[in-house]
């Protein structure tokens, strides 16, 4: 099975066409985003306005060890996590999570006065802005200098901050705990959860007051996220020359036809071949299953399915689950998304979900909305990664084959990868939660069509 995906060209445009088309696709995009709000919402609404989570079952995982977001206890008695290879075994405890049996308040709001007696020095300064073993404070924000590669967007250009004239005290706070001054601020709260201590900070106040223009031209226009080249994509998704995510999901079409530990295939009960059997099933999931009283997305469906039904083991995170989810999603290429939350529990899961989207948590205290909305950090750059925006649909192109990483990535392995790195224990990846926060963000999507493996550095 080859499925093809459509090219569309551009033609070209005068300054002024160009100009109209900006406007018209901003019109547009702000329509589509307050659509997509009165529909997540109402359907949340419906629900209750309050996430209720006294119904949630037991889940036991069915994914990878690696994939289950457990631990092991070492000789000296400290916890390391087992995480998939290359990631961070540190345990990040001490955080808050999306677990819904984690209730957990934010880290409270600290108001914090700037030491006396501590000389700041601003050469100390800009080398912690730098430090990524800190920040770095460049992900979102801009200073100058050939070495500053790549900075954000996401917070203010600091690069002139000291012609403001702001008081040291004021710049220590917004450092130390900003949401005490802007309580919806995306910045992480550096002092209070202790990444800066109170002598850093003073050095990276020190640091700012020395930020003044004039400021000399930029020798590379993308070392400034404003003026930087916005990513435009990697080519067709769904031609395997183009793309290696298709040659595996071809080479798990085998598995289809093959019968496990029962004497059954997929193929026994799903007849008339994959393409046809499971045309347009995917674009109804994540969904809510009676049997398993959870919401299931194909992948956490198929890893507790395929072995009752077949006695062949398909875990969560398995090349043979990701190869057999792209398969089935691959049949309804091109067909909308069209989610059912009609019943009761599926509106209840999606009050969950969207809770969890806007749940700030781990070391950083973030959430997804702080990187995904159009108000906080969607469409612009945190480091050179450049943030996708809700509102345009997230999941539809999910499982993707990630260049940087020469291997197939579904949601909850991006949704494990997101946080990981801003300091919050993962769960497991066919977690209740991860679901449900999934049926959310698939809701953004409904109506436009599923394009199956995608394609992403």
């Amino acid at each position: 099975m080859r499925v093809r995906g459509r090219t569309r060209r551009r033609g070209r445009t005068d300054k002024g066409g160009r100009a109209r088309e900006e406007v018209a696709m901003a019109r547009s995009t702000a329509i589509r985003w307050c659509c997509v709000l009165i529909l997540v919402a109402g359907g949340a609404a419906a629900a209750g306005d309050t996430p209720d989570y006294s119904s949630i079952p037991a889940w036991s995982s069915r994914a990878i060890p690696e994939a289950q977001g457990s631990f092991k206890t070492l000789a000296d008695g400290k916890r390391e996590a087992v995480r998939y290879k290359g990631w961070t075994t540190r345990d990040f405890g001490k955080f808050r999570t999306y677990a819904y049996a984690d209730t957990r308040p934010e880290p409270p709001v600290q108001r914090a006065v700037m030491p006396s007696g501590i000389v700041g020095d601003p050469k100390q300064g800009r080398a912690l802005f730098l430090a990524r073993a800190k920040g770095p404070c460049t992900g979102c924000h801009l200073i100058p200098g050939d070495d500053v590669w790549p900075a954000g967007s996401v917070g203010l250009d600091l690069s002139t901050i000291a012609d403001r004239k702001l008081p040291d005290a004021y710049l220590y706070q917004q450092i130390y705990d900003a949401r005490a001054v802007f309580p919806n601020t995306s910045m992480p709260p550096w002092g209070s959860i202790g990444v800066f201590t109170a002598e850093e900070i003073v050095h990276l106040v020190a640091f700012l007051q020395t930020l003044k223009g004039p400021l000399p031209p930029e020798k590379d226009p993308d070392r400034n996220p404003v003026t930087r080249t916005k990513p435009v994509g990697f080519g067709d998704n769904l031609d395997p020359t183009n793309n290696p995510g298709v040659l595996m999901a071809e080479a798990a079409q085998a598995s289809w036809t093959v019968k496990g530990s029962t004497g059954k295939a997929c193929a026994d009960c799903h007849q008339g071949g994959l393409e046809k059997s499971m045309k347009g099933v995917a674009t109804g999931f994540p969904k809510f299953r009676p049997a398993y009283r959870r919401v299931m997305s194909i992948e956490d469906f198929l890893a507790a399915h395929t072995p009752e039904t077949t006695g062949t083991q398909m875990p969560a995170q398995s090349p043979a689950n990701l190869g057999m989810s792209m398969l089935v999603k691959m049949a309804s290429n091109g067909m909308p998304v069209a989610i059912d939350i009609s019943s009761p529990e599926a509106r209840a899961a999606l009050a969950r979900g969207k809770a969890s989207f806007h749940r700030r948590v781990g070391e950083r205290n973030h959430a997804c909305a702080d990187c995904h909305t159009p108000e906080k950090g969607a469409s612009k750059f945190l480091g050179g990664r450049f943030l996708g925006d809700v509102a345009a649909g997230l999941t539809r192109h999910f499982p993707t084959w990630r260049t940087d990483r020469t291997e197939v990535w579904d949601m909850r392995k991006r949704m494990q990868w997101c946080m990981t790195p801003l300091g919050m224990n993962m769960l497991a990846a066919d977690a209740i939660e991860y679901a449900e926060l999934e049926l959310y963000l698939t809701m953004f999507d409904v109506g436009k069509p599923m394009s199956v493996p995608g394609i992403r550095h």
